[in-house]
Order: C-alpha cells, then structure tokens, then sequence
C-alpha cells in the first residue's frame, strides 16, 4: 500500500474524479485489507505475548507491535488522500515529540474522529491508546489485539456498588495504575472522550446540557487515567475537532465526502493538585476535578462558536442526529 510522490499525486487526481459510491467501495477495500493484513500480523505476535509472558520476548516483541500499530495509521491515512481532496487545517503540533507522553481528550462528533486524529497526530506523539472498560478485555479476538498493543484497561466501580462493599473503594485506582505500569519507560500518548459518546442533538436535549456545542462531560475516567498515570503525563493536548460541512458520517469518509476538518490543539499542563486523589471518596478533590474539566469544555465550546463564525457554511447549520444540517 506504498507509493512514490509522483504516482500517489497521480492517482489523487483520478479517483477525485470517480463517482463517490466507487470511491466508498475502493476505500472499504483498502480498509478491509489494512484490517486483514496487520490484523493478522498483530494477532500473531499478541499470541507469542500471551504464551510467554517474560521479558526478553517482550523487549522484542512490543517495538514491532508498537511499528504494526503506527503502519495501521499510515496506512489508513494513505487511502484517506487518495479518496479525499480535503482542506486541512491543524495548529498547535510544532512543539510535540514522539518521544513524549500526553493525555490527549477531545470533543465526538462521529467515527471519523478517531481516525482523524490518528491521522493528525501520526508519527507526532507515540500512537494513541484508549482507555477501556476491563470487561473489553474478554471481547474474542480483540480483545487480544487491544492488551498485544497494551491499551491500558481501567475498573471502575460505581458509587452505588461502593456503597455496598466499602471495601472495595480505591480497588480500581489500583487496578487502572498497575495496568499503567508498562508505561513508565516507553513514551505513551492516552486519549479519552470526555463526553464519552458521540454527539447527537437528542443527546444534547435529553441530557440538558448547559453547552451549545457539546454534551456534559465526565470527569471520572480522566480523574482515574491522571490519578494512574499523572506523574508521566506531561502534558494534556486538549483538542476541538471541527467539520465546517457538518460532522460527516464514515461512509462520507470512505467516498471522499469529507471537504474540510479543522482541527486546533492546544497543550497545557495537568493542574498539580489533580494528580492524587480519590475522585470517587473525596467530595473536595471531586469538586476541584469537575470544575477543571467544565473549564475546559467551556472553553471549547466558545471555540466551537467562533470556528461556526469563521467559517460561512457552518453558521446557517442546525445539529441533527449525528449530522449537522444546513437550514433552509
């Protein structure tokens, strides 16, 4: 799936000329193969990890796991160009190192999110990982390949469940902090959805979020991620993805329907008072992280407003569903 320059300019050119139904198949193809092919590959090593579970075979192991991982994205970003002829606009990257370890959240408007922001920040940052639910761990086949590339998994307990074992309190600040502990000498970059679910215009009614822009946010899984993992955290990479078009769908994606994606990042350190603390037992510490976080989306979405009145054909646009839909 390489090419040189002057043959991937080439056919850019062409198949931004075919029908979007054409395009959508040819991208599913690719897709479809980048799955099969590094799918497979990653499956084996994850199995050799699983079976012998010792250090030298993980010395050697995890650099090529990490490499499948990075080739995903590469390639993901190759098919993107050949079907897309999209205006980019991304700011805040100069001054970010492969070699670092970042907190990264941002808002979700649809699928191609996350591969727009794989795309964003490839070979920029170390490849993204997502937090998730331990229960995911046991998902057939995946699940392997998400624990292979060592997606950090995090228990959490509700505070109802808390109530009625007391002991258990604090369980899964240690759980998430030993899945963690893997991370402390290879560069790592952690993304979680504050809102936790893309954004719909039902969503946002039925929550009653005090937001234009965006859903309530939830402050426990990246109190429990900092809590994990803050002392390595350099830094928190807060980013607010904009689609003037309308959030597309990831058919949209797949026919070259994508025209713009604005993508505006900006790096600010993790407050020093958030990174220890019990975030479910402490009223006080829960305050001080719920007010931080609302800060942020705040901020966002003040952002989101003036990105809706940069740009023209955002600003007669009503969300709907998971799409924004221009206004007669």
């Amino acid at each position: 799936m390489l090419a040189d320059t002057s043959n991937q300019t080439f056919l850019l050119l062409m198949l931004n000329f075919l029908p979007s139904p054409i395009l959508g198949v040819f991208s599913a193809v690719l897709l479809v193969l980048n799955v099969l092919v590094l799918g497979a590959m990653i499956l084996l090593m994850a199995l050799i990890k699983f079976f012998l579970p010792i250090v030298p075979v993980r010395r050697v192991i995890d650099p090529v796991l990490n490499g499948l991982g990075q080739a995903w994205v590469g390639n993901n970003s190759f098919w993107m160009a050949l079907v897309q002829k999209t205006t980019w606009r991304v700011e805040g990257l100069d001054k970010l190192s492969i070699r670092g370890w970042y907190l990264v959240t941002s808002n979700h408007q649809s699928w191609v999110d996350i591969l727009v922001l794989q795309r964003v920040f490839h070979r920029r940052i170390p490849f993204l990982k997502f937090f998730l639910k331990q229960q995911l761990i046991f998902v057939p086949v995946i699940g392997l390949v998400w624990w292979a590339l060592d997606f950090p998994f995090m228990k959490r307990y509700s505070e109802a469940y808390l109530k009625k074992h007391p002991e258990k309190r604090g369980q899964d600040q240690a759980t998430t902090r030993r899945a963690c502990e893997k991370f402390s000498v290879v560069p790592t970059s952690v993304i979680n959805f504050l809102e936790g679910t893309r954004f719909t215009k039902v969503k946002h009614d039925r929550q009653g979020s005090p937001f234009r822009y965006l859903l309530r946010p939830k402050a426990g899984g990246i109190a429990l991620a900092i809590n994990a993992m803050g002392e390595k955290f350099q830094s928190l990479l807060d980013v607010t993805v904009f689609y003037p078009d309308g959030a597309p769908s990831f058919w949209d994606l797949l026919s070259g329907r994508v025209r713009q994606v604005v993508v505006l990042v900006n790096e600010q350190p993790i407050p020093r008072e958030l990174i220890q603390g019990d975030y479910s037992g402490d009223a006080e510490f829960r305050a001080r992280m719920q007010a931080w976080v609302q800060d942020l989306w705040q901020a966002k979405d003040q952002q989101l407003a003036q990105l809706h009145q940069q740009y023209p054909a955002a600003k007669q646009t009503d969300y709907v569903g998971n799409q924004q839909k221009t206004a007669p």
